[in-house]
């Protein structure tokens, strides 16, 4: 006869008190800079903060108007946005991701909407058959999807149409110009990318997160998970950071998965349910892969700067934003070009007096009425014969024509004149001079 041995009993686990509720919420800090964002991304073009205006040759940076020969001034601008974004990725990861990217702010208030919408549905048509409730809820979400596509296709094609004659497009259904048939086109696509695309356009389209991978580094801020092995784990397996992540990872896998934008939901997650058993989270934002500690670091390193290589991304960044700060201070307001016309050599007008043609170009690249006034020095009595001096220029008027310079004979023996033709502009500080000759005939 056989005698069964009795199982082991199961040791007694030790139920702890819930810890209070984590002092930071991630998600909750986010949607505070995406609100922040998306306020910047409708008001940069209205402000001309940054916008491409193709249709004038134009680029708008920081309120500044300049012209497509300004290009060094543009480059420069264009390649400071690029160094900021890489600076970020080396730093502070896939931060730009997850904080600040239009495209994941779309979408995720996209995923917000049909939520909303569902949740409307089900509350307000609880009698009704799952079919009409599933019909009224899709009706709303794509009613008011329509809208918002509609506002951010405006917004987002005033990034290189002037605003305000867009809208005149826009109010008039114009469909025939090639700004109304951009307008339509984005709209379309961006009511595509919020209903079929979403999140995918980070893992399939976008490059941002392949370049990641190569510029981060051992002190790059990544999303950790960090637990014990086999008994000593605190992962109670509940998969809630699996089912709050928009972008479908379990980041227990790896925190360098390519689809992970850091965003910190999978933190707050883990934070809400171990926390309820007593236990702190175990996912943590982390400098590489070191294990978060108790201990509170010098305020650089909590920034980010943790080795040489950073401090001089940082100088970098001062030097380019000093660069372009100083580039754009000195940046003439009146484009000022005079050359002379040799078709010509002189003429000799009715009233004895010499002339010489000049070709003058004054653009006016401020979005201000400008006056500028015009000298000539080097020869008594010489005058440009202009309608009018000062000359007065719209915002982003161009005056350009040949003029007679105008001047007195001088019987010098000499036929060659060197002058100078002074412009000064409306609160320029000092005057734009062009050297140049002026020839007279030797005798009458």
């Amino acid at each position: 006869m056989s005698i069964q041995a009795e199982p082991a009993p199961k040791p007694k686990v030790e139920r702890l008190p819930p810890l209070p509720p984590a002092e930071t919420n991630y998600r909750r800090i986010r949607k505070r800079f995406h609100l922040g964002f998306f306020l910047a991304f409708v008001a940069a073009p209205f402000l001309n903060l940054m916008r491409f205006d193709i249709p004038r040759q134009r680029f708008y940076f920081a309120g500044f108007e300049l012209w497509i020969s300004e290009f060094a001034i543009i480059f420069f601008a264009l390649m400071l946005l690029m160094f900021i974004i890489a600076a970020s990725a080396i730093i502070h990861g896939r931060i730009y991701c997850s904080y600040a990217c239009p495209q994941m702010i779309f979408s995720e208030w996209s995923q917000s909407l049909e939520r909303w919408a569902k949740a409307q549905a089900q509350q307000r048509l609880k009698t009704a058959a799952p079919g009409t409730r599933k019909l009224v809820a899709n009706g709303l979400f794509y009613g008011l999807l329509a809208v918002a596509s509609v506002f951010l296709a405006f917004v987002f094609t005033s990034y290189f149409l002037e605003p305000r004659d867009l809208l005149g497009r826009l109010l008039h259904l114009d469909l025939i110009t090639v700004g109304g048939i951009t307008g339509a086109t984005v709209t379309i696509l961006t009511f595509l990318d919020l209903t079929l695309v979403r999140q995918k356009f980070c893992t399939s389209v976008c490059p941002y997160g392949y370049i990641q991978g190569m510029l981060q580094d051992k002190h790059t801020l990544l999303v950790s998970y960090q637990d014990g092995k086999d008994e000593a784990r605190d992962c109670i397996d509940c998969k809630k950071c699996v089912r709050v992540c928009e972008m479908e990872i379990d980041i227990r896998d790896s925190p360098f998965q390519i689809e992970c934008v850091h965003c910190g939901d999978c933190i707050d997650a883990c934070e809400d349910i171990l926390r309820k058993v007593g236990k702190p989270g175990l996912i943590h934002y982390t400098w590489g892969e070191r294990p978060k500690t108790a201990e509170r670091e010098a305020w650089y390193m909590r920034w980010g700067f943790r080795d040489a290589k950073r401090v001089a991304i940082l100088v970098i960044l001062a030097f380019y934003l000093g660069g372009l700060a100083l580039a754009l201070s000195l940046r003439r307001p009146v484009l000022v070009e005079i050359n002379p016309d040799r078709s010509v050599m002189f003429k000799v007008l009715p009233d004895g007096r010499i002339a010489n043609l000049i070709r003058l170009k004054l653009a006016n690249r401020t979005g201000r009425i400008t006056q500028v006034q015009l000298t000539v020095e080097g020869l008594a009595g010489a005058e440009l014969a202009l309608p009018g001096n000062p000359v007065v220029l719209k915002p982003g008027e161009t005056f350009e024509r040949t003029v007679e310079l105008r001047a007195p004979f001088v019987q010098d023996g000499q036929d060659v004149h060197h002058i100078r033709i002074l412009a000064k502009a409306d609160g320029a500080r000092s005057a734009d001079a062009e050297e140049m000759t002026f020839i007279m005939p030797l005798k009458r």
